[in-house]
């Protein structure tokens, strides 16, 4: 995943899209970062499909202390599949992530540029 990504669309759009039955307003966020609270469509124990607020980041389950563990918030595609803290997840806690677009921050601010 990225490092930061908005997420602008009305909540209307998102339950058109996705289809999920609950749901509630939030403001466009335009500047999400790691360990913020996200909007995510998941299963619910009925097996359909809802709209939550989470916190971005992952704690795996043979964490003993998570006060005492760095949350993880990103992961590789190429290796997800093969890594103790991802496996477990990937195979069964998935969800959606809506979002707009994403982007990195380079440090580099532009100024004076045209428009």
């Amino acid at each position: 995943m990225c490092a930061r990504y908005p997420l602008t669309s009305p909540e209307e759009v998102l339950h058109d899209y996705f289809g999920y039955d609950s749901g509630f307003d939030y403001p466009p966020l335009y500047n999400i970062a790691p360990t913020q609270p996200i909007h995510i469509v998941r299963l619910d124990l009925k097996k359909e499909r809802e709209l939550a607020l989470v916190r971005w980041g992952l704690i795996p389950g043979w964490v003993k202390d998570p006060g005492k563990f760095t949350t993880l918030i990103n992961a590789r595609a190429e290796t997800i599949n093969d890594k103790p803290s991802f496996k477990t997840s990937m195979k069964y806690h998935r969800c959606l992530i809506p979002a707009d677009g994403f982007y990195e921050w380079t440090g580099k601010r532009v100024t004076n540029a045209p428009l």
